[in-house]
């Protein structure tokens, strides 16, 4: 239930994104047609926010910043889903945006990244959106 909240909200997100890629002229000039990743890391462990700011840079510093060197953005979020007897969850979170200019979508280093907070935060899952967008350096 949890997974399917923060989907319906990450796709609200999304916009109108149709899951056609547009033709490269549909970008304004100036601007690439490139993919991108939007991750969203919670931050509770067993239902307590238990993930410091510290520990989280950590793990930028780490995991992130090796894999994705060219740069990325770190926001603060949150997400809200109704578990199981309708009570209303909430969880702090870090969304992390990549672009991936002459990477293609860098699918191995993400699900690595993935793996790697899966794996140090206890986490049953992060949340991942690709969408292809227009961007200007």
């Amino acid at each position: 239930m949890k997974m399917v909240a923060l989907i319906l909200a990450a796709l609200t997100l999304a916009g109108c994104a149709t899951g056609q890629r547009p033709v490269a002229s549909a970008c304004p000039a100036g601007q690439d047609y490139l993919h991108t990743a939007q991750l969203f890391f919670g931050r509770n462990v067993g239902g307590k926010p238990t993930i410091s700011e510290t520990e989280f840079r950590k793990f930028v510093d780490s995991e992130l910043t090796p894999r994705f060197p060219n740069g990325l953005t770190v926001l603060d979020g949150g997400a809200q889903w109704r578990e199981s007897g309708d009570q209303l969850i909430r969880e702090a979170q870090k969304v992390v945006l990549i672009a991936l200019p002459g990477q293609g979508r860098a699918t191995k280093r993400i699900e690595a990244v993935r793996g790697a907070y899966r794996t140090r935060f206890h986490q049953e899952s992060i949340l991942l959106i690709g969408p292809p967008s227009c961007i200007a350096f």
